[in-house]
């Protein structure tokens, strides 16, 4: 499923939490954002064994693991108050910034 016109208000470097799935309460940080597919790849989460050839003479090959991506619909921002929460907007003069929905603490 693609998602069009979404908005995901997630950022790289973000630390989030996965809240459903196989790595359900597992947290980590965003390593890169789709958003044209809406999926996450977060560090050490949904990880998979992939065969990897040897590109260069100096290079092995072999099994490595990798992370996979993670739909957006199942992770949540982590406030470092309250925990896992929704991002709401908010206009602090004329820059918009992230809150935390449960205590309106900035991100």
């Amino acid at each position: 499923m693609i998602m069009e016109n979404s908005k995901i208000r997630l950022k790289k470097d973000d630390n989030v939490q996965v809240v459903a799935g196989k790595d359900k309460g597992k947290t980590g940080r965003i390593i890169r954002i789709d958003r044209d597919k809406g999926r996450v790849i977060i560090q050490g989460v949904n990880m998979v064994k992939k065969t990897k050839k040897p590109r260069g003479q100096n290079e092995k090959g072999g099994i490595v693991d990798l992370e996979a991506p993670v739909d957006v619909s199942n992770v949540m921002i982590l406030c470092k108050k309250c925990g896992p929460t929704r991002i709401g907007i908010a206009f602090d003069g004329d820059t918009k910034v992230r809150k935390c929905k449960k205590c309106g603490e900035t991100l």
